[in-house]
């Protein structure tokens, strides 16, 4: 859940397709910026070192030079595993040991009065790291406890895995008193790191519907933090078991432990995919009925040059009064002429026999995107209403040159 970092920094299969990068504190960051090189440099590493200068006979100065000179042609995960082999190269290697010495090294935790967008830094990823490598097999139970330190200081979502694949009894065990843990970083890694889809991570093979009792107690935490990990997590599990999530989302309702504001938001949020994909049950759950709905797709721009924007405007009226979820789809021609959708939110509002309810839209087609290449020929555009493909309508692309 670190934003939408670039797939090629990483390392990910998909290296290549985007070289946009969003920066640590979220904002957008243009291409060309190598956010590995921005979060791994002589400076955070000069950081990392003099952490663990704390330990009897660790020398930091052959620390940043073993670092940094392995560091250019590698990617984001690459580099920490690169710097976890440096930081190990220095430690005892006897794990009790090792692990006592990571702790010892560990910076305070994160700002416990911060209850959102807390990540840390990604140098502080290293001891869980550790804790995965050497931990896992003979030390289940101390590596645990390491992790424990370590998610305070950087999320842990992905060494996690790894015992929940080996130890999947013991770690839901452990993962369920984190849930009630005073740390709000820790609560959070008993959702985020059993996720059935988290991104870039090791597929876990859990039953994907055994940790909802840990999000039962998740689902109404204090903490934005927390609870937007929820619900990911339930957004992921919509893709196999849609009508689980939409029961469990009517059970916390009813509980009454949150506001109705957050369990709106929350309800929002854990749906977003099925209400892309138009799933009745999960539309339904949010008040968007199906129900006869006249639509007028008028389109303002038929020929789009690659770059400038795709004008069009959507007109609705129904029989009676009714709330609406509006969407629309691009259908782009893809590489070889194959096509590809995509789903946009257009917006909500109620429907009526007397006044049409009208959106306006320009969607500009970028022409030098980085999560996608844009080909010429034709497209089309469709609106969806309640999940309900209600118009649809062609217009040209076509390239500058």
């Amino acid at each position: 859940d670190f934003g939408p970092i670039s797939f090629k920094e990483i390392g990910h299969p998909a290296a290549g397709s985007v070289s946009m990068a969003r920066g640590p504190d979220g904002t957008g960051v243009k291409a060309g910026f190598s956010l590995a090189d921005h979060l791994f440099n002589e400076r955070t590493i000069g950081q990392l070192g003099a952490e663990h200068a704390v330990l009897p006979r660790f020398d930091a100065d052959r620390f940043l030079t073993d670092a940094l000179a392995g560091m250019a042609d590698r990617t984001l995960l690459a580099r920490l595993d690169h710097l976890a082999d440096c930081i190990a190269a220095q430690l005892p290697s006897s794990f009790p040991a090792m692990a006592e010495a990571l702790e010892a090294a560990m910076p305070p935790p994160l700002d416990p009065a911060r209850t959102d967008d807390d990540f840390g830094q990604f140098i502080h990823a290293v001891p869980a790291i550790l804790a995965m490598r050497h931990g896992l097999e003979d030390h289940r139970d101390r590596a645990l406890d390491l992790i424990h330190a370590a998610t305070q200081r950087f999320s842990a979502e992905f060494p996690i895995r790894a015992f929940l694949n080996r130890w999947p009894d013991e770690t839901l065990a452990r993962m369920a008193r984190w849930a009630e843990d005073e740390n709000y970083h820790v609560r959070r890694l008993v959702s985020e790191g059993t996720r059935p889809r988290l991104p870039w991570a090791q597929a876990i093979t859990l039953d994907p519907l055994r940790p909802l009792p840990l999000l039962d107690i998740l689902s109404a935490d204090k903490t934005r933090f927390v609870t937007r990990s929820v619900a990911n997590h339930l957004n992921d599990l919509t893709k196999a078991h849609g009508g689980v999530v939409v029961d469990r989302l009517a059970r916390w309702a009813k509980a009454g432990r949150q506001s109705p504001k957050e369990h709106a938001w929350m309800t929002s949020h854990a749906l977003r995919g099925a209400v892309k994909r138009g799933d009745r049950q999960a539309l339904d759950h949010l008040g968007y009925r199906a129900g006869a709905v006249s639509a007028e797709l008028a389109i303002d721009t038929p020929t789009v040059p690659a770059g400038t924007a795709l004008a069009f405007s959507v007109s609705l009226t129904a029989p009676a009064p009714l709330p609406v979820m509006v969407d629309y789809r691009i259908r782009f021609v893809g590489a070889g002429g194959k096509p590809r959708e995509k789903v946009f939110k257009l917006g909500k509002g109620r429907a009526r026999p007397d006044a049409p309810l009208r959106f306006d839209k320009a969607h500009r087609l970028k022409a030098d995107a980085t999560t996608y290449r844009l080909f010429p020929g034709t497209h089309a555009v469709t609106v969806q209403v309640n999940g309900a493909d209600v118009a649809h309508a062609p217009f040209e692309v076509t390239m500058a040159g």
